[in-house]
């Protein structure tokens, strides 16, 4: 191949990936405080409203599909570099061939879920609840398997260690809410908006860990120009 090459530092992607849909949660939900479509609380204790509901009414639901719908884009090629990034540390376990798939499934998933937002009917019910399950949970599984190939690597044993704790701590708070709501449905019933509100800041929590790594580790992916 002729020409010359450059390369570009891309951790601000990964920052955007993590960052993005954060700030989106919380930006729909103080909209609809503002304009009266849910009641000012705290929902990650509260759990007076689902993140849905954030972005199902008024000016949210503008803001929830102008920025989801391109985080889950971006979301793609977030995890289509994090194969490339683990490869580049020399990581290759077999977790690493499957990280663009199940990325993209996940993230093509959060799409359905964003397109059916504040549509009546069952099949759109539907669509929202495969779209969030799948979302979360292989997304869950990308997190999982990119902070065990870290640990897997001697340099970032103790990196991966660390990554994998936040997933234990992602799973616990998941299962915990199926056991409550086997137990104590009453109770679970009343929680289950602020186990939902914990769960997407944990996952995206992770995504910001990983931005901080592509940047500790100088990530980058060479262009070919001329």
């Amino acid at each position: 191949m002729t020409g010359k090459s450059s390369s570009v530092s891309l951790w601000w992607l990964a920052l955007a990936a993590g960052l993005i849909p954060l700030l989106t949660i919380h930006a729909t939900f103080a909209v609809s405080v503002l304009e009266g479509h849910v009641s000012l609380c705290m929902p990650y204790w509260d759990s007076c409203t689902s993140i849905s509901r954030t972005g199902r009414y008024g000016t949210s639901y503008f803001i929830f599909k102008g920025t989801m719908l391109p985080a889950a884009v971006l979301g793609i090629l977030f995890w289509w570099l994090n194969g490339r990034w683990l490869r580049q540390l020399g990581v290759h376990t077999r977790g690493v061939l499957w990280l663009p798939w199940l990325g993209l499934i996940a993230c093509l998933a959060l799409g359905v879920y964003t397109l059916a937002l504040g549509h009546a009917g069952d099949g759109f019910h539907l669509m929202r609840r495969v779209g969030v399950v799948l979302y979360f949970s292989l997304t869950f599984i990308c997190q999982l398997l990119i902070s065990a190939g870290l640990r897997s690597h001697p340099l970032w044993r103790h990196t991966g260690s660390r990554l994998l704790n936040l997933c234990q701590l992602t799973l616990v708070v998941g299962i915990l809410s199926v056991i409550l709501n086997g137990v104590v449905p009453d109770f679970y019933s009343r929680k289950d908006y602020a186990f939902e509100w914990i769960l997407a800041l944990l996952i995206n929590l992770h995504a910001l860990w990983l931005a901080w790594l592509w940047r500790k580790s100088r990530f980058r992916v060479r262009l070919w120009a001329g």
